[in-house]
Order: C-alpha cells, then sequence, then structure tokens
C-alpha cells in the first residue's frame, strides 16, 4: 500500500467526537476492546473545547484563517488546542516568528477567542 497524501485525512477532535457519539448511539461494537476505546476516547474528549465546538463555528473558524498563509495542520493544531497565548502559537505554528508579526500573532489569537468556544 502507498500512502499518496499523508494529509488528505487530517481529523479534527471535534470530528473524531462528533463520529465517537455517533458510534455510542449505534452500540454495534462487534468487539469488548473496540467499546472501550469509544468510551475512553469519548471520555476524554468530552473534557475539552471540542465537547463545545459546533460545525458552524468550525467552518467560521477556518473561514477567517483564510487570510492567513497556514498549513492543514497548522489550521487543525489551532483548532485542537485553541491557544491562548503567543508562546502557544510558536509551538504550534512552524516558523511563526519569521512569517508573522506581533500584530498577525494576536489577530490569530483573536480569531481564535471569537470564533471557539472554551
Amino acid at each position: 500500500m502507498e500512502v499518496l497524501d499523508d494529509q488528505s485525512a487530517l481529523l479534527s477532535n471535534f470530528e473524531v467526537f462528533s463520529i465517537l457519539k455517533a458510534a455510542k448511539q449505534s452500540k454495534k461494537h462487534s468487539h469488548q476492546n473496540v467499546a472501550t476505546i469509544v468510551y475512553e476516547t469519548s471520555s476524554y474528549l468530552e473534557k475539552t473545547a471540542c465537547s463545545k465546538q459546533s460545525e458552524e463555528a468550525v467552518t467560521k473558524f477556518l473561514e477567517a484563517l483564510r487570510n492567513f498563509k497556514l498549513t492543514k495542520s497548522e489550521k487543525l493544531q489551532l483548532l485542537n488546542h485553541r491557544p491562548t497565548s503567543h508562546v502557544e502559537l510558536h509551538f504550534l505554528i512552524a516558523e511563526s516568528e519569521e512569517r508573522f508579526g506581533d500584530e498577525d500573532l494576536q489577530k490569530l489569537l483573536d480569531i481564535v477567542e471569537s470564533n471557539l468556544p472554551e
């Protein structure tokens, strides 16, 4: 098997949480191990910001990021981690100090705060 595009199947925590909620409701787990994984992962994600996100909020957030030259994985990191400081942005965005000024980084933080629930 050959991987043609290693970033074509990236899922956000919100998407995974939505899939797991649907899986819990269907209760068609053929193995106890699958049920355990669904339960444990859902329990973890319920404690994160993704449990309060909606499809509309995620779409609005990604639209707001359109003017920034960010990779798919960087957008995903911002969505999943919901950074609140410049330091966190530096960890999530490669070469952020070279690519963005302080004003742009603050705009990114403002976009996160205004579009993604805590």
